[in-house]
């Protein structure tokens, strides 16, 4: 996860530290419609500008979100100001320490799902597949980040990024490039030969499309890092 990333999550995670706010948030998210600060206020038993206040921050942090109604119904002069309502935003926020990309798993495993469907492959060979697929969009995009003749120092240091932002943790050591982290630790313990494999294909990609032969994926299994280890010459 980039540095930026985490923080924006862990401020907007600790918005909710405050109990007050915390129980706001939960009160308009149980509504089915987008509610007013009088009546936020009142379900949660607050003064109307103890409630403005949380109610605004929670918006500062995406946690909310708000829309304008005149509640009256009238329209026209004499109808009023239309009332800030608020309501849960779409936001999705989740900070995990080591960091664990489930989500992603998830994902690659759908869309193997319904290659497997489509095309009638073996489900394990299109979850390589869409492994592999999404492992060179990532390094696409590390590659079109370093100059026009990058040295393997520079490729290196461009697969380490990408990959610290999706959580494995990379260390140089020696000639290698250890993943301290697992992003999918909980299922690779309970599916090791699926999720290591499919491990293996998406760091493979992101090298191949990286390193232009100037870096490898193996399978290299060990306790408490990932299974992959990127070798340089």
């Amino acid at each position: 996860m980039a540095a930026q990333d985490f923080a924006d999550r862990v401020t907007g995670l600790a918005a909710l530290a405050d109990p007050v706010r915390r129980e706001l948030y939960l009160f308009v998210a149980a509504q089915s419609e987008p509610v007013s600060r009088d009546r936020a206020a009142e379900g949660v038993a607050v003064p109307r500008h103890t409630a403005k206040f949380h109610l605004d921050k929670l918006v500062e942090q995406g946690l909310l979100d708000t829309e304008f109604q005149r509640l009256s119904g009238r329209r026209g002069p004499g109808a009023g100001r239309p009332t800030k309502l608020y309501r849960r935003s779409g936001r999705e926020l989740s900070v995990t320490l080591p960091e664990r990309r489930y989500d992603l798993a998830g994902q690659l495993f759908a869309q193997a799902i319904d290659d497997s469907t489509r095309a009638g492959a073996p489900v394990l060979d299109a979850v390589h597949t869409a492994a592999a697929e999404y492992g060179r969009t990532l390094g696409t995009q590390a590659r079109q980040a370093l100059g026009p003749r990058p040295g393997p120092a520079q490729r290196a240091a461009a697969v380490c990024a990408v990959l610290a932002a999706h959580g494995y943790e990379p260390r140089r050591v020696d000639s290698s490039v250890i993943l301290v982290n697992c992003p999918f630790d909980a299922l690779a313990r309970d599916h090791t030969d699926l999720v290591c494999g499919m491990n293996l294909a998406l760091l493979g990609a992101v090298a191949d499309r990286v390193g232009d032969g100037t870096l490898t994926a193996r399978l290299d299994p060990a306790d408490d890092r990932c299974c992959v280890v990127l070798n340089t010459p």
